[in-house]
């Protein structure tokens, strides 16, 4: 099975990509998604994020309000909660990812919106960075209800620049052109990687058992 990292700054058109993909006949994967699984009743991050932040949750669930609050007032308050989600978030991958080879998976895209910054370009076997113009980005972010230009800026800061992204990318999709450009491009992806002759630049997931 070849797995796809897929990533993209805010605003870069990332979801709209993985849906494409999951038409072409991948099977798509969302860190976001697990996330909430683990922050939802009975999930599994729900007793440890209870002990880390006081007051954070509410009928068996993690306060997403109440969590933010608690991440405002704290300058380590994010690594804290990284240390315990984080490796969650893995584990739950790897199982997914496992099982999914087993019914004979061909292809597998994972949609990780900060994979470079958490070091997870090194577990796929290529990356796929979705970008657009910094003018088509902007337009998509501010049209977003209750976004404001600084809330923009502090996501940006904290991602790692679309240039470097692009930079590091295995293949790009630019979604600023259209949708039906970007789903020829997406479509020409698929097709490379699963061509016999295609030989994955990293040693991800389909590397694991050698």
């Amino acid at each position: 099975m070849i797995v796809l990292g897929l990533t993209g700054s805010i605003g870069m058109g990332k979801s709209t990509t993985a849906a494409m993909f999951a038409e072409a006949g991948a099977l798509t994967w969302n860190a976001d998604d697990a996330v909430h699984r683990l922050y939802a009743r009975g999930g599994e991050a729900v007793g440890q994020i209870g002990e880390a932040f006081s007051g954070v949750i509410v009928d068996g669930a993690v306060d997403r309000t109440r969590l933010a609050e608690a991440l405002g007032r704290d300058d380590q308050a994010f690594r804290r909660l990284e240390a315990i989600v984080h490796p969650l978030v893995l584990k739950g991958r790897l199982e997914d990812l496992v099982a999914a080879e087993k019914r004979g998976v061909k292809l597998a895209v994972l949609d990780i919106p900060l994979l470079f910054e958490t070091g997870g370009e090194a577990a796929v076997d290529a990356v796929v960075v979705v970008t657009a113009d910094p003018e088509v980005q902007a337009q998509r972010v501010l049209a977003r209800p209750g976004m404001t230009r600084e809330r923009f800026e502090a996501i940006l800061a904290r991602q790692i620049p679309d240039a470097e992204k692009r930079r590091r990318a295995d293949f790009v999709v630019d979604t600023g052109r259209g949708p039906e450009a970007a789903r020829a491009q997406v479509i020409e992806i698929v097709g490379t990687v699963l061509s016999p002759g295609w030989t994955a630049s990293r040693r991800g997931l389909s590397h694991q058992s050698e």
